[in-house]
Order: structure tokens, then C-alpha cells, then sequence
């Protein structure tokens, strides 16, 4: 199992065990697929804001991907003749997002604008 797919794996259980009983499993149109449940995690995951505040090339290419993600998804679901289809339609979504993310957040690195982490730690008797 990949780094990226268990935070994603790891974000969905959390993500389900505060929301209410069947609230992540159904839409208006039905029941929801575990890989479009990790979709919307991901889609959580999205930079809203530029790292560190700056505009630069690599900033708007992100919102390129972000959109192309997005353009393709609705393509991919209008032609899905299948349960099969809209799962893999719905997977390749997810990867795309984590690869945007991720090529964004390590040339943002490079360039010397460091990424935050937040680390929760043991609680050690203090």
C-alpha cells in the first residue's frame, strides 16, 4: 500500500467515524462507492490557498490540474456504461488530485517555501 493511499484510506475512516450513520454512504442518487468516498477525501485535501501565500507558475499549474481533474471526471462519468466504469472513473480522479497535490507541495519545497506538518503526539503523563 502506498504512502498516498493509506492517508487516504486513513482520512476516509476518520471522515466516517464523525459523520453520521449513513451520511457518507448515499447521495440523492444512491448508494456511494468506496472509490468515490476516497475522492471526496482527497478533494478535502485540495490547497485552497497558495503554500505560503505566493502566487507563482507553479500555483496556477495546480489549478490547471485541479481543473483538468475535474473536466475529465465529468467525462468519464457521462460516458460510464457501468458500476465498474464509475469506479474507475471515479479512482483515476482521486490519483489525479494526490499527484497534483503532491508535485505542487514538493516544487513548492524545492523552492524553499517548507510545507507545515502537524504531528499529534503520545500523550506522555504531562
Amino acid at each position: 500500500m502506498t504512502r498516498s493511499t493509506f492517508l487516504a484510506a486513513a482520512l476516509l475512516g476518520l471522515a466516517l467515524a464523525i459523520l453520521p450513520a449513513g451520511a457518507a454512504a448515499q447521495s440523492p442518487e444512491g448508494p456511494i462507492s468506496y472509490e468515490e468516498q476516497l475522492a471526496q477525501v482527497e478533494d478535502q485535501l485540495v490547497y485552497q490557498t497558495p503554500i505560503a501565500g505566493v502566487e507563482n507558475d507553479y500555483w496556477f499549474n495546480y489549478q490547471t490540474d485541479l481543473a483538468e481533474a475535474r473536466k475529465e471526471l465529468t467525462k468519464d462519468l457521462r460516458r460510464s456504461s457501468d458500476a465498474e466504469d464509475n469506479r474507475d472513473a471515479w479512482d483515476e480522479y482521486r490519483a489525479e488530485l494526490a499527484d497534483a497535490r503532491g508535485d505542487y507541495a514538493k516544487e513548492m519545497a524545492e523552492k524553499g517555501y517548507p510545507i507545515g506538518q502537524v504531528r499529534v503526539l503520545a500523550n506522555n503523563g504531562r
